[in-house]
C-alpha cells in the first residue's frame, strides 16, 4: 500500500485546513480509513475513521464537531476537514488504511505524514 498525505501547513487558531490522502497499491474501495496524529513528544492519536464505503464515520471526541473525514473511492482519496483549528491540533497527520477505530492504528499501513501547525 502507497498512501501520500498532502494539505498540511501553518494556520492561526480557528483556521482550516483540507488534508488529502492519496491511496494506490490496493483495491481503496475496499478499506476502511483512518487519520491519526502525532503532537512532538506524544503518541499516536486516532483522530477519525470511516468504513469503506463511507456508511459509518467515526470521531475522537478532541476533533468532534470541527473535523469531517470523506472519501472518494472512485479517486482513490480520502479527505479531512478540519475546520476551526486549535494550538492543541498541532501534530503530524496519517492516513491509515485498513482500520475505522482506533484499535489498530499503530501496526496499520500509514503514510510520510503531513505538518500542521496552529500558531497565532
Amino acid at each position: 500500500a502507497q498512501l501520500v498525505e498532502n494539505g498540511g501547513g501553518s494556520v492561526q487558531p480557528g483556521g482550516s485546513l483540507r488534508l488529502s490522502c492519496a491511496a494506490s497499491g490496493f483495491i481503496f474501495s475496499q478499506y476502511a480509513m483512518s487519520w491519526a496524529r502525532q503532537a512532538p513528544g506524544k503518541g499516536m492519536e486516532w483522530v477519525s475513521g470511516i468504513f469503506n464505503d463511507g456508511s459509518r464515520i467515526y470521531y475522537a471526541d478532541s476533533v468532534k464537531g470541527r473535523f469531517t473525514i470523506s472519501r472518494d473511492n472512485a479517486k482513490n482519496t480520502l479527505y479531512l476537514q478540519m475546520n476551526n483549528l486549535e494550538p492543541e491540533d498541532t501534530a503530524m497527520y496519517y492516513c491509515v488504511a485498513g482500520t475505522y477505530d482506533a484499535s489498530r492504528v499503530l501496526d496499520r499501513p500509514r503514510g510520510q505524514g503531513t505538518q500542521v501547525t496552529v500558531s497565532s
